[in-house]
């Protein structure tokens, strides 16, 4: 099967060639000839497999066909993702598949000038690629109005959702006309991505190619179980041991990545960092550097679990496990990418048992131990001060046997 059989214009179909692009993924060869057809799609799979393309080629080649500019601050695509980094990555390959066409790709998101983003849609741009909070902010300022958006595309719909988005979502959704098409696409199929998508789609065809959380299986995983204060030793001493290869670290917390980024270049390490702490230009610059070679890991929170598609990640460290265990599946796609093989490590404390037992749910598999013995007792129970036998607890503010008070 090649994309010309698929429906796709030769123009399209040339410009892929160009681009190196001959053989389609199975979600580009089952979502593509039902997306040109105008349906409402719902594909589901995993990081990696080039959702991207799955829902950018019928919208541009869609887009194509009208033969009318957008009048301004009006787009007629819209394309929704979690988060910047995504986003970013999106509009760039619509641009790449664009190239050569009279259709314009736009890209706004938090981090940014919102004044610039405005002059950009003031342009009347075809495809308007945003994040939900700073689509919101555009709409309050009146600098865009989604009245003649008639094609929309929302990308790591799941993501967006663990992230907060359902009632950002919810608005947008009462700001597009009836008559449109929409494309929803995710890795994952919790309960909310069902109601998202009534209240988004009609009658969509799903389309389905691999198990929603399965981990691509090129993907050595393993799982450390050690204590919270002994994970930065393992951490250094697993990166000693691959110096030379791109790596990327997942922290909880943006403090938390920034604090561990300062002491892995303290002990010698080329080490970088991303967090919503970052301004837009920060991070890319970073991502820059990292997809260049000039620094070879990276620290980050989830805003990299999705949309960070650099070739070469040879270890994804969860130096924290997610609270979110869906998230664990698009954190370790980061690696293995485009048929590569890679790795990825979980450090594991007592904390995060349970965590970790959620994330084997999700993946329907227990991670093989590479190190340390499985807690066997809740953190809770193992860390807590005994009282000895028969003894009460103190009430705050009770006084000792010897007359003193309890500590508050």
């Amino acid at each position: 099967m090649d994309f010309q059989s698929l429906g796709l214009s030769p123009r399209l179909v040339g410009r892929l060639e160009t681009l190196g692009l001959v053989e389609p993924t199975p979600i580009q060869a089952q979502a593509i000839p039902h997306a040109l057809e105008g349906r409402d799609v719902m594909g589901l799979a995993q990081t990696g497999t080039g959702k991207t393309a799955a829902f950018g080629l019928p919208l541009l080649q869609a887009l194509g066909a009208i033969g009318v500019k957008p009048a301004p601050k009006r787009p007629v695509g819209l394309v929704l993702a979690p988060t910047r980094e995504l986003a970013k990555q999106i509009a760039d390959t619509l641009i790449g598949f664009a190239r050569g066409s009279h259709l314009k790709v736009a890209l706004v998101v938090g981090g940014a000038s919102m004044n610039r983003q405005a002059d950009a849609l003031r342009k009347g741009p075809d495809v308007l690629v945003a994040t939900p909070g700073r689509l919101i902010d555009l709409i309050e300022r009146k600098a865009l109005s989604l009245d003649e958006t008639r094609y929309l595309v929302l990308d790591e719909a799941d993501q967006m959702l663990d992230m907060g988005f359902i009632h950002a979502l919810k608005r947008i959704a009462r700001l597009l006309p009836a008559e449109r098409q929409t494309m929803l696409f995710s890795a994952t199929m919790p309960a909310q991505i069902e109601s998202l998508s009534r209240s988004y789609q009609s009658d969509p065809v799903r389309v389905e190619v691999a198990r929603p959380g399965l981990a691509v299986e090129k993907i050595d995983q393993q799982v450390h179980f050690v204590g919270q204060s002994d994970k930065l030793a393992l951490l250094k001493s697993l990166l000693a041991a691959h110096k030379d290869e791109r790596s990327l670290v997942f922290a909880r917390t943006k403090h938390g990545a920034e604090r561990m980024m300062k002491q892995l270049v303290k002990a010698g390490f080329s080490a970088g960092s991303i967090h919503g702490n970052k301004s837009q230009n920060q991070r890319e610059r970073t991502i820059a550097q990292f997809r260049d070679g000039r620094i070879t890991i990276l620290v980050a929170t989830d805003v990299a679990a999705r949309g960070l598609d650099i070739a070469g990640v040879g270890h994804v460290y969860n130096y924290d496990l997610p609270n979110v265990a869906e998230s664990y599946v698009h954190r370790i796609g980061r690696t293995a990418r485009a048929g590569a093989e890679g790795r990825a490590v979980a450090f594991c404390s007592a904390e995060e048992a349970a965590s970790l037992k959620a994330i084997e749910k999700v993946l329907r598999a227990s991670i093989p131990v590479a190190g340390g013995k499985p807690w066997t007792k809740p953190a809770e129970a193992r860390d807590k001060p005994r009282r000895p036998s028969g003894a009460r607890p103190r009430r705050r503010g009770q006084r000792s046997r010897g007359g003193m008070r309890a500590a508050a």
